[in-house]
Order: C-alpha cells, then sequence, then structure tokens
C-alpha cells in the first residue's frame, strides 16, 4: 500500500511514519522516502484509515 505523506522534512519525520504504520501492523515493512513524500507498506492492515483515524 503506497501512502503520500507531506512535510516530511528529515529523518525523523521518516521515523514516525514508520512507527506509525508498525503501531497498526507491527510485522509491516515500511519503505519511506522522504523526497518523494511517499510511504510504502508491504502488509493491507495497515490503511489510512487506521493510521490517521481518517473517517
Amino acid at each position: 500500500m503506497d501512502f503520500e505523506v507531506e512535510g516530511m522534512t528529515c529523518g525523523h519525520c521518516e521515523r514516525a511514519v514508520t512507527r506509525a504504520v508498525h503501531s497498526v501492523d507491527p510485522a509491516a515493512k515500511v519503505t519511506v522516502d522522504r523526497s518523494a513524500g511517499r510511504a510504502t507498506s508491504t502488509r493491507p492492515r495497515a490503511t489510512p484509515k487506521k493510521l490517521f483515524g481518517m473517517r
């Protein structure tokens, strides 16, 4: 699953996104590309709704 993530400017931002995905699915493999503003999770349980409380 791919996510668009706005405002990532540093390694701390990348770790925060990774931790958010792992809070939903600890076994997920997460790849974050700060320059592209993208994050990818290889497991389907980490959805934007679950990660960010979207309705």
